[in-house]
């Protein structure tokens, strides 16, 4: 921290607008979602992203900031800092930042479980994933952000400058945990096993999503500096470079096997470049920025035909996106960052597996206790009914869904 008073005001004013950017990512997220869903879960995701924001600003704020930036002579996790309640004023700046990324950890994991989760189950997942799971791991990359001492693998020298694996890939990794223990919606595969299209209701909100995140994604890379710094325009160029090449990676890919060029696939891809670009884009060259967006564009698409094989329904694309495009940009450090080489590639490798190993057990294990306390899934006929009705007792387009609203609790949805 500068002690300077002018700096530190121009520190201060350029992270908390960066920070206001990463919440603003939020409503990316809840339109994408949204978007991506049949008409009858609409109200569901929204208040699932909603609700997401809320919780994750409390349980970060009582126990994650703790375990992830509080006193780590262990270097596994904090032992203090928990309930932040007397600091200085750049303190409660950095509290605030990190709290934004914490909610976009969050948030990952809502859209891959959408039409048939619980309300209440994903209330206590956001919590137990922000309160713990992304945290725990936090604090082994990240933990010495905040002056205190080094995580384990930040003294082996694994580099996330903005959390390609720290936040995205943490947040894949639980999205695939639940995916898995979930199941896939019903009708989503046929009796052969056969994948089946389930398509989102609007598209125009999926594109409204896609643009709000692109621009909150300046300030989730631009504020991971920390201070108002000339290098922030290299950043925010390297995550444009890569986000528009993710865009051209998954329209390559989808023209080279044939297929449709789809809202969804072209839209995951311009994400998926810039959840790459998050762990380099403060040494990247713009070359090298380019490469890992188009790579991610590729992935993306590879990804989500494999998910489909293997029965696994992620609603959004979450784990592709977020958990293999993590990855692989957390791997690109070691091959475009001004450390490229054997050693920093077995370093970043490390980070990931590392990642990976505590995050998907551990969400494994989340969900299924919470699956045995609340009830994981909703009953089949709620879901057929749309957890807009079965869950909140509301609709989005009641010119569309009256009927429901009408129907008894115990009759099935046509």
């Amino acid at each position: 921290m500068n002690t300077d008073p002018v700096t530190l005001a121009l520190d201060t004013v350029w992270v908390l607008t960066a920070g206001v950017l990463v919440f603003f990512m939020q409503a990316g997220f809840a339109m994408l979602e949204a978007g991506m869903v049949r008409a009858k879960n609409t109200v569901n995701v929204l208040m699932k992203n909603y609700l997401n924001t809320a919780v994750a600003t409390l349980a970060f704020w009582a126990v994650g900031f703790g375990l992830m930036f509080g006193a780590n002579a262990s270097g596994w996790f904090g032992t203090d800092h928990y309930m932040v309640n007397q600091a200085s004023g750049w303190d409660f700046t950095f509290l605030f930042f990190q709290m934004m990324f914490a909610t976009t950890a969050a948030t990952i994991v809502s859209g891959a479980l959408a039409e048939r989760i619980r309300y209440r189950s994903y209330f206590l997942t956001a919590l137990i994933i922000v309160a713990i799971i992304y945290p725990v791991f936090g604090s082994w990359a990240w933990g010495s952000n905040y002056g205190g001492t080094q995580g384990w693998l930040k003294q082996w020298g694994f580099i996330d400058f903005a959390g390609s694996t720290v936040v995205h890939s943490v947040g894949g990794w639980c999205a695939l945990a639940g995916i898995i223990v979930l199941g896939p919606r019903l009708g989503r595969f046929s009796s052969q096993g056969e994948a089946r299209i389930i398509p989102g209701h609007n598209l125009p909100l999926i594109a409204l999503g896609a643009f709000i995140l692109w621009v909150g994604w300046f300030g989730f890379n631009g504020g991971s500096t920390l201070k108002a710094l000339p290098s922030i325009g290299a950043i925010i160029l390297n995550t444009q470079m890569a986000g528009a090449a993710g865009v051209m990676g998954a329209i390559l890919c989808l023209l080279l096997n044939g297929r449709p060029i789809l809202v969804t696939y072209v839209f995951n891809g311009g994400l998926g470049g810039m959840v790459a670009i998050c762990a380099g884009a403060d040494t990247f060259t713009p070359v090298g920025s380019l490469v890992t967006g188009l790579v991610s564009g590729l992935l993306v698409t590879v990804f989500v035909s494999l998910l489909d094989r293997l029965k696994w329904d992620d609603c959004v694309g979450a784990v592709s996106v977020h958990g293999v495009c993590g990855a692989w940009g957390t791997i690109a450090v070691a091959l475009f960052g001004p450390a490229a080489g054997i050693d920093q590639l077995m370093k970043q490798s490390l980070g990931v597996g590392a990642a990976f190993l505590w995050t998907f057990p551990a969400a494994i294990v989340m969900f299924k206790i919470i699956d045995l306390i609340a009830g994981l899934r909703v009953p089949s006929v709620d879901e057929q009914r749309g957890l807009d009705f079965s869950e909140h007792d509301e609709v989005s387009y009641p010119e569309f869904q009256q009927d429901q609203l009408h129907r008894g609790k115990g009759e099935k949805a046509a």
